[in-house]
């Protein structure tokens, strides 16, 4: 375990009313259509720039749904930070620029809102920013070298107390670990090492927060200068739990021998214990079978919805819904309730599904349940997107 230094807490706080910076507010989103299923479609960004709403696995929004946080590249890359967070009002689509950030790597969001980024500040330094969407005052809580290796996005603890994200140990590319820091000790330590988590996909358990949620991709291999030469092995991918106390694992019955491959996206449902996630769809996970499943410890993985491909996942901080996207033409945005399998379709993102992730959904419903956000490049460039959840079509689900 290794002592790391304890930033200066409010040392870049802002205000809503400094919020920035160096970029102008910008405005002018585009109300598209509304589409046969009630939903009205609004292109949130209209710039052609690099953009992406980060993720969706929990939503990137305030606490009260009256904003999110999406990421883009600076419009004239300078410096040493080269990505812009930028804050979103929604329904007025007013933007303001958060902050600037190292990149995406080790971005988190916690369940009420507060949102964790690195931002590098020397040459030799990141600090681990934390700020409260609701109020948009950033602040500094640790510092950590520059060299970290980053290869998987953060996730915080519901106390707020750790932080952990995936890292690459060797120059090798054949170690791989899940680093720990404690930002109450000011300690960091590497709890698990794997050739085989070079996409760890950290989650923290939204209860107590003493396991995390990791996806193993077995038989993935890197060649020594660093290209990715097997995603998966035949075997394919598997999720197991580790805690963060003595790094045991517990596996769980998902991908091979209990069912297909799993595909990597996966959520923890609120305090449940239960893990939704998607597999292969094809077999015994066929979409008329479903391949939606929710998994728990010592427990066979139990279908939640069928019907269609189901891909990327999003649970709503409730617990009661989810949101996926459906991996075929049109890319259908659905949402569902866990507890009864009903589904219903928002809208098509009509997204292309490409190789670069921001043509990909990565829909996410709101807490309030109002509203999705997604990625789409519908019009020939990828765009944040925003599309209303009529109220009687939860009511429908529920």
């Amino acid at each position: 375990m290794r002592q790391i230094a304890h930033a200066i807490t409010g040392a870049v706080g802002l205000s809503k009313a400094t919020l920035g910076g160096s970029s102008p507010p910008v405005a002018g989103a585009i109300r598209l259509e509304q589409q046969t299923t009630g939903s009205e479609i609004w292109q949130v960004t209209t710039e052609q720039l690099k953009q992406s709403n980060i993720y969706c696995e929990i939503p990137y929004c305030s606490r009260d749904s009256k904003y999110f946080v999406y990421e883009r590249r600076k419009p004239a890359p300078s410096g040493i930070n080269r990505t812009e967070l930028m804050v979103v009002e929604i329904g007025s689509w007013k933007q303001h620029l958060l902050d600037v950030a190292a990149g995406i790597s080790g971005s988190a969001i916690s369940h009420d809102g507060v949102f964790y980024y690195l931002k590098q500040t020397s040459e030799h330094t990141l600090d681990l920013m934390r700020t409260d969407l609701s109020e948009g005052k950033p602040e500094s809580i640790s510092q950590m070298p520059l060299r970290q290796r980053i290869v998987s996005m953060g996730t915080v603890s519901p106390d707020g107390r750790y932080y952990a994200w995936g890292k690459r140990i060797d120059e090798q590319y054949t170690r791989f670990g899940v680093l720990l820091i404690d930002l109450q000790k000011h300690t960091e330590s590497v709890i698990d090492e794997d050739p085989c988590i070079f996409n760890p996909h950290p989650q923290f358990e939204p209860d107590k927060g003493r396991q995390l949620l990791i996806q193993h991709n077995r038989g993935g291999k890197f060649s020594p200068d660093g290209k990715l030469e097997q995603l998966v092995g035949p075997e394919g991918a598997t999720l197991y739990l580790l805690s963060i106390s003595d790094s045991q694992r517990t596996s769980l019955q998902v991908g091979t021998p209990y069912t297909t491959a799993a595909t990597g996206h996966q959520a923890w449902i609120a305090k449940t214990g239960e893990i939704l996630l998607t597999v292969s769809a094809r077999d015994d996970h066929a979409p008329p079978k479903g391949n939606l499943l929710a998994a728990e410890v010592n427990q066979a993985a139990r279908v939640a919805a069928k019907g269609y491909r189901f891909n990327h996942v999003n649970v709503s901080p409730c617990g009661r819904f989810f949101c996926c996207d459906d991996w075929q033409e049109g890319c259908k945005i659905v949402i569902g309730s866990i507890e009864t399998g009903r589904i219903a379709v928002v809208c098509e993102s009509k997204t292309s599904r490409g190789r670069p992730q921001n043509t990909h959904a990565h829909a996410y419903l709101t807490p309030d349940l109002k509203w999705v956000i997604f990625n789409s490049d519908r019009n020939g460039f990828p765009h944040i997107h925003a599309a209303t959840v009529p109220a009687e079509m939860i009511q429908a689900i529920a």
